[in-house]
């Protein structure tokens, strides 16, 4: 068995889809995961396909070596085609020997896995509480919490955090005592700041905290994570094993986020995953792209033991629902993992035209003075 053909799909804003056909008919998907710049990406797979044209598709581990250490250059780029096309491999392999990835990865452990549901609190407190109510109508027995008001970069640091407080603690007020709330900060906050709302957030119960700080500096994020009085959750820009190794070594954090499509796909993704097993730290997916990122993710969830929540992001849902042929499925805030061969996901082509790539806008917050905040 050989590859054929290599192909790119820009979908939407976000989104590079990857297909890699072999001469046998075997048809494999994956996802990139450089969101913010797939274009850079998509170029990296292009200059990948002279080599990958007429290859062994079950030489995974192989292929990612001869690729990631071409060179030997670094980045994002790189890392992010590599998880496009090492998923769509790993696709193709499953359906190879007709078993879901999982199955090759040495069997479940679970048979579903439980999610959080994101709220985005930018209005008022009672608005984030309405939102809650309905989360716990759905069944989610989490959810996760970005509790940053509208205009909070203009905003002093002692109104920041009473407007943030706020937000959570009617939550908190809506949904009881036992749901988990996590906090997302999404790298917004200097070291003050996030030191002194997660010591405002101790006493409302809070599951996580998820990246306080920006991925610069592992020495900054431990000195950082060690005056938060909450479990630390740090990963989902980072794209290597090393950078892995490092910020479990420093002890930062209590959970780590891959990224399965910009980590290097399923093949690097799991020995993040044993990484972290070795620390007793457990994992919180990133999977903000696709439905075909989310069905490579379950594979890896269906198969470690350290696996504790997965991001829903509405993948039962249209439109998102109708990039597959046939969708993933919820039972009430679990997802069903996928048992069919491979990834468990075929690209519904029909649905592409709804999905007309176009540029992602060019837009950084600015603070009151003018300066650029973090975002």
């Amino acid at each position: 068995m050989k590859i054929e053909s290599v192909q790119t799909y820009r979908v939407g804003t976000n989104y590079l889809l990857v297909e890699i056909t072999t001469d046998t008919g075997l048809v494999g998907l994956g996802e990139a995961g450089l969101w913010g710049y797939r274009d850079a990406s998509d170029a990296v797979i292009e200059a990948f396909k002279p080599y990958l044209i007429g290859q062994d598709p079950l030489r995974i581990e192989h292929h990612h070596q001869y690729l990631y250490r071409n060179c030997h250059f670094q980045g994002a780029a790189i890392s992010g085609a590599l998880g496009g096309i090492d998923i769509a491999l790993w696709d193709i392999k499953g359906k190879h020997y007709g078993a879901p990835v999982w199955d090759l990865l040495g069997g479940k452990t679970r048979d579903r896995v439980r999610c959080w549901y994101s709220i985005h609190a930018a209005g008022s407190p009672d608005e984030a509480a309405q939102v809650a109510r309905k989360v716990v109508d759905r069944g989610f027995t989490a959810v996760r919490l970005t509790p940053f008001p509208e205009g909070y970069e203009r905003m002093t640091h002692t109104q920041f955090i009473r407007e943030a407080v706020a937000r959570v603690a009617a939550v908190r007020d809506e949904v009881g005592p036992n749901m988990d709330i996590g906090i997302e900060i999404h790298r917004r906050l200097g070291p003050a700041a996030s030191v002194a709302l997660a010591q405002a957030l101790a006493p409302l119960g809070i599951f996580f905290y998820e990246d306080p700080l920006l991925p610069d500096s592992t020495q900054s994020r431990a000195q950082v994570a060690a005056e938060i009085p909450l479990p630390v959750v740090y990963g989902e820009r980072l794209r290597t094993i090393w950078e892995f190794r490092e910020l479990l070594d420093t002890g930062a954090c209590k959970f780590i986020r891959f990224d399965v499509c910009l980590c290097g796909g399923i093949t690097q993704a799991k020995k993040i995953v044993a990484m972290a097993e070795s620390h007793q730290v457990g994992v919180f997916p990133h999977g903000p792209l696709s439905p075909v990122c989310t069905a490579a993710i379950a594979q890896i969830e269906a198969c470690v033991p350290n696996m504790v929540i997965h991001e829903y992001t509405h993948d039962d849902e249209p439109p998102r629902r109708d990039l597959l042929v046939e969708p993933l499925k919820m039972d009430g805030g679990y997802l069903i993992l996928p048992d069919k061969p491979g990834i468990g996901a075929e690209l519904n082509h029909a649905a592409l035209a709804d999905w007309a790539p176009s540029l992602r806008p060019i837009r950084t917050s600015l603070r009151d003075d003018g300066s650029v905040a973090d975002q």
